[in-house]
């Protein structure tokens, strides 16, 4: 491709697009694209000067070199089929990121869970150590006001999106893979297929690079003894090559470790978020770092500074002592971490939970009936298709009920619309409000601490 050319981008909006448009914008393509809706990302790219429409239609592509197109794009979509026609080249969104990614020192991040976190601490560490890299990122971050970036250097970072198989596209000079899980069954049918991609992706890391793994993960672990490249192994356990030792989980406040890096202590690691798996999704992150140079007590400082991504452990703190936390965990796996965060905590757990995806919730029912047992009250709501077609006799009852039929005392099934007027009526002083899903559900938090927040007021006006 030549830069200069007119790029297209169906489905512009979404995360993984909108920063892929936005780097391809910095390299000097002429960038345009359309999508369903309007959104921040949309609104953001068209304040840099990114002719956007609203809606698919076949003129949109007018004036267009070659076609990038999001997974969620099917090839019935008028503007796919028009540049069919036109004979155009069409490129799925990982074929384009591998496109940018061939002159660059590359590093892909994928995994069923953590990934968004762990790309975005490496490219934290990696700007503020002055290493200038391009990144993309799964969701936006404070520190890039967005979720990509433009960097003049050679490094790149990315996440490697595994949910269609598309990240065997990709050729990084190093991979870091965080975990295997049952998960997009839709589009891999067995384990075996998730297998096989997870091994064709590590393979892909070039012979001078180095394929980083999680330690904890047994599936990871089987394909790296078959794996002739360069592995280094992190976690928590002995035979980690970077392994954290001695953590102090301290809840909200995160947690300490100390850092061992091929069998030599460097020293303690204080981390800003919580939970024992954003420890290990940490080490993935130092692990990379540190082969690219980075000196460890540079790494220690920068780490201090990291807050998280978007819909990553979000916290509001009420004035009446209730925390509502926002959290994109849709899968059991998540659910679990994200939960368990506040085990210790004292506070009673309320969990509102969004289904997401008809397809996941009918796969994975048993599981998510199970992994709400730290949860005091449960609330489930309808699932969120994100654009799949609903599946005759599934529905978010389903995982209401399956959590009642592992035992839970307290689980109710409640309409999106109903979730505020019912939080009021069960929510106390003290009380963890957990938001938890990859839908719209992330709508809710500002709604229900500003309904909390003034009926607090009127209690208090009033006496």
């Amino acid at each position: 491709m030549i830069k200069g050319k007119t790029v297209h981008f169906i489905g512009i909006g979404g995360i993984g697009m909108s920063g892929l448009a936005e780097v391809f914008h910095c390299y000097g393509y002429s960038v345009q694209g359309s999508d369903l809706r309007n959104s921040m990302s949309t609104d953001r790219l068209e304040k840099m000067g990114v002719n956007i429409k609203i809606g698919h239609r076949a003129e949109n592509i007018d004036g267009a070199d070659f076609i990038i197109y999001s997974s969620c794009i099917k090839d019935t979509n008028p503007e796919y089929m028009a540049a069919k026609l036109k004979n155009l080249s069409i490129l799925k969104r990982m074929e384009a990121l591998a496109m940018l990614m061939q002159d660059k020192k590359a590093i892909a991040i994928s995994g069923a869970h953590g990934k968004t976190t762990t790309t975005s601490l490496l490219s934290l560490l990696l700007i503020k150590a002055g290493l200038d890299p391009t990144v993309f990122i799964g969701a936006d971050v404070h520190f890039l006001k967005g979720n990509a970036r433009y960097g003049q250097s050679d490094i790149m970072v990315t996440e490697a999106d595994e949910s269609d198989g598309s990240f065997v596209l990709l050729n990084p000079l190093y991979s870091v893979s965080t975990n295997i899980d049952r998960e997009h069954m839709d589009y891999y049918g067995t384990m075996e297929n998730v297998l096989s991609a997870y091994k064709q992706f590590i393979s892909n890391t070039k012979d001078e690079g180095c394929a980083f793994i999680c330690a904890e993960d047994e599936y990871l672990k089987n394909i790296a003894r078959q794996s002739e490249k360069r592995i280094l192994k992190y976690g928590v356990s002995d035979y980690a090559d970077i392994k954290a030792e001695n953590i102090k989980l301290m809840n909200l406040s995160g947690s300490e470790f100390d850092l061992r890096y091929k069998g030599a202590k460097l020293g303690r690691i204080k981390l800003s978020i919580p939970g024992v798996h954003n420890v290990v999704n940490s080490l993935a992150a130092i692990g990379v770092a540190m082969e690219l140079g980075l000196n460890f007590n540079i790494i220690k400082d920068i780490i201090l500074e990291f807050k998280g991504a978007d819909r990553r452990f979000r916290i509001t703190q009420l004035g009446s002592d209730i925390l509502i936390i926002d959290d994109y965990a849709h899968h059991p796996t998540e659910i679990k971490a994200t939960l368990k965060s506040m085990e210790d905590s004292g506070r009673r757990l309320v969990a509102v939970f969004q289904p997401h995806r008809f397809s996941r919730t009918k796969d994975l029912k048993d599981q998510f009936g199970k992994c709400f047992d730290m949860v005091d009250h449960l609330v489930v709501t309808d699932i969120y298709s994100a654009d799949e077609k609903p599946i005759e006799g599934v529905s978010g009852r389903d995982v209401c009920d399956s959590a009642i039929k592992c035992g839970h005392k307290d689980a109710h099934f409640i309409s999106k619309g109903d979730i505020i007027k019912h939080l009021i009526d069960v929510v106390k002083p003290g009380d963890a409000i957990f938001l938890l899903g990859a839908g719209d559900i992330g709508e809710l938090p500002f709604k229900i601490a500003k309904t909390l927040e003034e009926i607090n007021a009127n209690v208090h006006d009033k006496i």
